[in-house]
């Protein structure tokens, strides 16, 4: 019989979850220490802030999530009392305001995928919001005094919190982000390896590659986003960011070039000839043997070993087609971004002063999603602020201020995710009211009221609930468990044992969840075909700017890398058997990485025509892709791929580069075609045309 896996969690934690809970206990004890020794005014909000910071406990993420609260609590405390210094007298146009500044921030978190950079948004909206609410609240003590004490408290609140949780992860059982880096960077270079070889694999199917290109695009993701904070940890951290983000761009250059080399010849094979059909096999052999090796300098000798191996069959062609000898450089080149992918994972470790600097993957930025997530947010802060000016409940303040919190942090999730998520935090909301009205109101009533009978009292309830917290699929459980929990109880130097008060703010708490949870399903997370069109219409607007840009290829990656993860996640959600979309997403990439190779190759050869046709072509080139994502075809692109090679073959270029670019322009004419046609065919209503895609090697 197998066991809930919350179940499993409490019941039978790992060493890694009861140190993890030991060191939750442990921080939230010293938060509340220190707040009520300072007679903070609400010292459970320590507690709420180091709760957050349990979420994920390496060293360098505690720092960078500190950091984060504390600055987005100082910015939100200052709005509050902007807000309040103008609109006072006026409580109405106070909350107007209030409402545009969550919903600013909820788009503004839109932005952003690291999660404490979200976060960081999450605590601007919900202390403006403290400080505006809890002084509305009172409006007899209203004064510039009251305002500032007000914001003061909940900055030094949260600050103490925070600060109290990133001592103890730096002192107690640390765990580095470091070591999540080298772990993330050896999954997505095994990874890639094995992509590498399928897509070489005749016998390689079209969701097993799809499936090792999922697994490669979140692992970047992850490891794009964990890069940022190992700069905290120590002097040797930013050289391993600047490690990792060289990792993640070159490993995007690795599936761009060999999707060249992998579809070439499933969609082709009557122009693969005997001897570059054997250059592929060698390459396969040498990708499997660079992912046996057991160490870094034997996967670095088999990467040099293929590069020599491919020069070689280089050297031995005779009489070979264009684009055949295009594709065996397209296959030097790929060795080469092997080689620096293998050199930034040493760098993880040992420091390498020679690795270039490559840009970071950057989040895609589309504002239509900014404006549906703070519309959402604003919408679920309104309707409890709506709740609080009928009622003039305390419990309301509730209602508006945890949901706003939760709201900024899933909305970058799916529906299916987020209805997940809100589900389990839901029943943590259930569970922690019994227990908070049994420990706050019954045992801790009876207690003493020192201060080590409340931590007594408080530590089995917070022990159970971050074990839940210490596992990913029981993390919801755990944290609408533990935030209640603090809201209901209040643990602080006075402390009110009213049965009446408890239960309005554990009523507060699970309406507002409540209204958040129906709130995104009815204002669903933006979604399918027509964010993947906008999607791809970014892409082949990057295609247009890639002239432009100092590093063309570390750019291009930076802003195709979260793309590609979108497409493919939305792909997956809509059950399509075919990928194309994400087909497409990878098409894009492999061309705009071709139009920066045909730069370096004509770069020493630019002239007033060449650069007037290389502008048309680039163009065409964007329009192309777009036209053949819709499934037409343009013919246009032959042509001005013709005038384009005539022009730089006036520039006196040598017979070979010649031979190399008309190889590239037929590799790309090939490729929209097909892809033109594989959509055309998915579009088909005819049941035998869409069979007929399903089973079709697209990529």
């Amino acid at each position: 019989m197998t066991l809930h896996p919350l179940l499993a969690q409490l019941l039978m934690p790992n060493r890694r979850a009861v140190i993890f809970a030991l060191k939750g206990v442990i921080s939230m004890a010293l938060a509340l220490a220190v707040s009520m020794y300072l007679q903070l005014d609400r010292p459970y909000w320590a507690l709420v802030s180091a709760v957050f910071l349990q979420i994920r406990p390496e060293s360098g993420l505690v720092i960078e999530k500190a950091l984060c609260q504390i600055f987005g609590s100082a910015v939100g405390g200052g709005v509050g009392i902007v807000i309040l210094a103008l609109f006072m007298p006026y409580p109405v146009l106070a909350l107007g305001c209030l409402i545009l500044w969550i919903g600013l921030n909820a788009a503004a978190s839109s932005m952003v995928h690291n999660t404490n950079f979200i976060y960081a948004f999450a605590m601007s909206g919900m202390t403006a919001g403290l400080v505006v609410i809890l002084v509305m609240a009172t409006p007899s003590g209203a004064n510039s005094q009251a305002v500032f004490d007000v914001a003061q408290s909940r900055i030094s609140e949260i600050t103490v919190g925070a600060l109290c949780a990133m001592l103890v992860s730096q002192l107690l059982w640390p765990i580095t982000v470091k070591d999540g880096l080298r772990n993330h960077s050896r999954n997505v270079i095994n990874k890639t390896l094995e992509y590498l070889s399928l897509e070489l694999d005749p016998a390689s199917t079209h969701k097993q590659r799809h499936q090792h290109a999922d697994e490669i695009l979140e692992t970047l993701v992850v490891l794009n986003d964990d890069s940022s904070a190992v700069a905290y940890e120590g002097p040797e951290g930013p050289g391993r960011s600047r490690a990792a983000h060289l990792l993640c761009n070159k490993v995007l250059s690795l599936l761009a070039v060999i999707q060249i080399m992998g579809r070439f010849p499933r969609n082709h094979p009557e122009l693969v000839s005997p001897a570059f059909s054997e250059l592929l096999s060698d390459m396969r052999a040498h990708f499997i043997k660079i992912a046996e090796a057991d160490s870094y300098d034997g996967s670095y000798q088999q990467a040099q070993a293929l590069r020599r191996a491919l020069l070689a069959h280089k050297a031995a062609y005779v009489n070979e087609a264009a684009i055949v000898i295009r594709l065996t450089h397209t296959a030097v080149e790929l060795v080469a971004d092997l080689v620096m992918v293998l050199r930034a994972y040493n760098a993880l470790e040992n420091r390498d002063q020679t690795l270039l600097k490559a840009s970071r993957l950057k989040t895609h930025q589309d504002p239509l999603i900014g404006a549906v997530n703070g519309f959402r947010t604003a919408l679920v802060f309104m309707i409890g602020s709506a709740v609080w000016l009928y009622t003039g409940s305390q419990a309301a303040i509730m209602l508006m201020i945890m949901p706003v919190v939760f709201s900024v942090m899933f909305a970058r999730f799916s529906l299916v995710l987020l209805t997940f998520i809100l589900r389990r935090l839901l029943l943590g909301v259930v569970v922690a009211i019994p227990v908070a009205l049994f420990f706050g109101l019954g045992l801790l009533s009876r207690s003493s009221g020192d201060f080590e009978m409340l931590i007594l009292v408080l530590a089995g309830p917070y022990f159970i609930g971050l074990l839940a917290l210490a596992d990913r699929p029981t993390l919801p459980y755990g944290l609408g468990f533990c935030i209640p929990f603090t809201l209901i109880v209040q643990p602080s130097n006075s402390m009110t044992f009213s049965m009446e008060y408890a239960t309005s703010n554990a009523l507060g708490l699970f309406v507002g969840i409540s209204i958040l949870y129906w709130v995104f399903k009815l204002i669903t997370p933006l979604d399918g075909p027509f964010m993947q069109r906008r999607l791809l219409k970014a892409t082949a607007r990057d295609l247009i700017s890639i002239d432009y840009k100092r590093r063309p290829e570390n750019w291009f990656n930076g802003r195709m890398g979260e793309r590609l993860l979108r497409l493919s996640n939305y792909d997956r959600g809509s059950g399509s058997p075919n990928r194309y979309m994400t087909d497409l997403g990878f098409t894009g990439l492999n061309i705009g990485h071709m139009s920066i190779r045909l730069r370096r190759r004509i770069k020493n050869h630019r002239s007033v025509v060449v650069d007037e046709k290389l502008g048309e072509w680039q163009q065409v080139l964007a329009d192309t892709y777009l036209m053949s994502a819709r499934g037409d075809m343009n013919s246009e692109f032959r042509v001005v791929s013709k005038q384009l090679l005539a022009a730089i073959q006036a520039a006196k270029s040598s017979d070979t580069q010649i031979a190399n670019i008309e190889g590239m322009f037929e590799r790309m004419a090939l490729t929209f075609e097909r892809t033109a046609e594989t959509v055309s065919d998915a579009n088909s209503p005819t049941p035998a045309g869409k069979q007929a895609v399903a089973s079709a090697p697209t990529s």
